[in-house]
């Protein structure tokens, strides 16, 4: 594996100047992301994929060991502050659990069953969309769960470093950054890591785009929990919606702090209705902002 081989021009690394070593190391960083860049197709046809699959009431699943597992539930969980994304429509299976995201837990990357059991026993299935992370593309617990969650009907994405991988074969869907070796020798925490955190952002926010949780390239579906967030909210209600500062702020507060609500219930419709025409269309403000002015 590439990820895993030793790059001779960093044999002596321990004895550079540290100047010249974090220069070494910040370029192993932006090769990582240049390796992104013949994947950005793979990446949309996942997302277009995902998004559709997941439907109503569809989960995503994120999968991983290690690195890759701290980095997919990272990823994960800001889809909801920044997305509305519901937690309840997600799931992380973390090779030994959740302990395991804190501190190393032996051989819990290797646990074959383990991967299977959390799959069968999540009840995943046609409506959900798992993802599988590994720079590697052959870690054993993830390779099964990827397996296991392909057999029950669910949509498989896997998300590795190295080319030609069993992760990448098993699932439906495969992103696959080359990053080479490592400036640190087998360190997948650092250009694999890398390459893995960007790939995510990438593919969780196109997922996002595509449904509907996107609007002028505003989060108008995030959740508001901080003072600063009220007044982005405002903000996007009082931009989008063509009103002055005082009714943005009333229409956000009548909306319960939901922005694309407040955006409706700034243009003058009925909380109730408004809440309708969102439900009715899949919460994506757009539609229902040209339902509106079809009305019009």
């Amino acid at each position: 594996m590439k990820t895993e081989t030793l790059d001779p021009r960093y044999l002596d690394l321990d004895l550079w100047p540290t100047e010249l070593a974090v220069e070494a190391m910040l370029d192993g960083q932006m090769a990582a992301i240049a390796a992104i860049q013949s994947q950005t197709a793979a990446i949309a046809r996942a997302a277009e994929e995902a998004a559709k699959r997941l439907g109503e009431n569809g989960r995503l699943v994120f999968v991983g060991a290690g690195t890759s597992g701290r980095l997919a539930v990272q990823d994960g969980t800001e889809l909801y502050p920044t997305f509305g994304w519901p937690m309840e429509r997600m799931i992380f299976l973390m090779a030994g659990g959740a302990g395991a995201l804190t501190e190393a837990y032996e051989n819990a990357e290797d646990d074959i069953e383990a991967g299977r059991t959390e799959i069968i026993g999540h009840a995943v299935g046609p409506a959900d969309v798992v993802i599988g992370v590994a720079a590697s593309g052959r870690t054993p617990y993830t390779v099964a769960a990827i397996e296991q969650a392909r057999a029950a009907g669910a949509l498989t994405i896997a998300i590795a470093n190295n080319s030609g991988s069993v992760l990448g074969e098993r699932a439906e869907h495969a992103i696959v950054a080359v990053t080479g070796s490592e400036v640190v020798a087998g360190s997948t925490r650092m250009k694999a890591g890398t390459a893995q955190k960007a790939v995510l952002n990438l593919l969780s926010t196109a997922i996002m785009i595509r449904r509907g949780l996107v609007y002028q390239g505003r989060m108008v579906a995030m959740r508001i929990s901080n003072a600063k967030l009220l007044q982005r909210g405002r903000g996007m209600v009082q931009d989008i919606a063509g009103v002055d500062p005082a009714v943005a702020a009333r229409a956000l507060e009548t909306a319960g702090g939901e922005i694309r609500l407040g955006v409706i219930v700034a243009m003058g419709l009925p909380l109730e209705e408004g809440r309708a025409l969102l439900e009715a269309h899949g919460g994506s403000l757009r539609e229902v902002l040209q339902v509106l002015e079809r009305r019009d």
